[in-house]
């Protein structure tokens, strides 16, 4: 058996780490499929992030999830994709084109301008 794998947006997380029902969508998922983010989302979470708790909140869910990053020769093939418009959604789309994994949202219009990342919609995984 193959074990699916998937890129958790920072869009999901946030939902989880704010919502009170019991069975987030990240929670769901989590039960489907080996959940990665990335450190450029976790960048994003902790901006967010005001008071101790919510960074203890934030820091929970990142320990919960495998956190993928860059070094320098993933660096070195992500590099050409930016020509000049570096952005925390070009680096996220960088990882994940890096690592060949899908990256699940609900703002798939965030990575349209990185045709060769993979974006599945939270929709159609946890119906």
């Amino acid at each position: 058996m193959k074990v699916r794998k998937i890129v958790v947006d920072s869009d999901i997380i946030v939902d989880h780490l704010v919502t009170n029902k019991q069975r987030s969508a990240l929670r769901i998922l989590m039960e489907q499929y080996f959940c990665y983010t990335t450190v450029f989302n976790a960048i994003e979470l902790f901006s967010l992030a005001k008071t101790k708790k919510e960074m203890q909140a934030v820091d929970d869910a990142m320990g919960a999830m495998k956190v993928l990053g860059l070094n320098s020769k993933s660096a070195k093939n992500i590099g050409p994709l930016f020509a000049g418009d570096l952005s925390l959604t070009g680096l996220i789309a960088g990882v994940c084109i890096e690592s060949k994994l899908p990256i699940v949202t609900r703002r798939a219009s965030r990575f349209k301008k990185f045709p060769k990342v993979k974006v599945l919609s939270l929709r159609d995984l946890i119906n």
